[in-house]
């Protein structure tokens, strides 16, 4: 179900913000599972499920409402991904940045990164090496994850974006632009050159 525009949108919020919310947020619920299940570093599977992750994520959100509302410059969409997303980014410091609690003690490979635009590069490894094989399998399959890691971060950190979000997230070429902040020309071209990018890196890869 394609959400109303975002004029009406704004309008229900401001009216009944608990309401539109719930009812927004459902109408999503598809696409945000989707950018979870790519977002979600793959070594917390089991750990962590998809459904509290964005019961969190829309629990974030209602706190944030007000200061949306009042400058709602992005589209809901848009803002909600970003919540959901900031989301994981705190799982992710949580789990792997934390002393006491420390997945990398227990799974001695990937070395982390402590950036966003790494998450992105290790989410595209992950998933383009389970596209070739089960997901139940990419423990075993670490050490091609991490080579793969390494030549994706070859490509500039707005195509490896590109590519996560037009490919694996499955937004639009307007949401593309929206999300990184450039135009839909500009988005639509970063793509077609990020997928040849990414075609060859495949082949170097010998996953092409």
């Amino acid at each position: 179900m394609e959400l109303p525009a975002q004029k009406q949108i704004i309008a229900d919020l401001k009216s009944d913000r608990e309401e539109a919310l719930a009812k927004y947020f459902s109408q999503i619920r598809g696409r945000l599972e989707k950018i979870v299940k790519f977002r979600l570093d793959y070594r917390l599977n089991g750990r962590i499920s998809q459904s509290d992750i964005l019961q969190e994520a829309y629990v974030r959100a209602a706190q944030r409402l007000d200061g949306y509302l009042k400058k709602p410059e992005m589209p809901f969409f848009v803002w909600i991904r970003l919540e959901t997303q900031q989301h994981i980014l705190d799982i992710y410091r949580k789990h792997f940045e934390a002393e006491k609690r420390d997945v990398r003690k227990e799974i001695s490979f990937n070395r982390p990164r402590q950036n966003n635009a790494g998450q992105t590069s290790m989410a595209l490894a992950a998933h383009l090496v389970a596209e070739m094989t089960s997901v139940s399998q990419l423990i075993e399959k670490s050490y091609q994850i991490e080579m793969l890691q390494d030549s994706l971060n070859t490509m500039s950190e707005l195509d490896r974006e590109v590519i996560a979000l037009r490919h694996f997230e499955e937004l639009s070429n307007i949401e593309t632009a929206e999300v990184l902040g450039i135009e839909t020309s500009a988005a639509s071209k970063r793509y077609l050159r990020a997928l040849k990018r990414l075609k060859e890196i495949l082949e170097e890869n010998a996953l092409g």
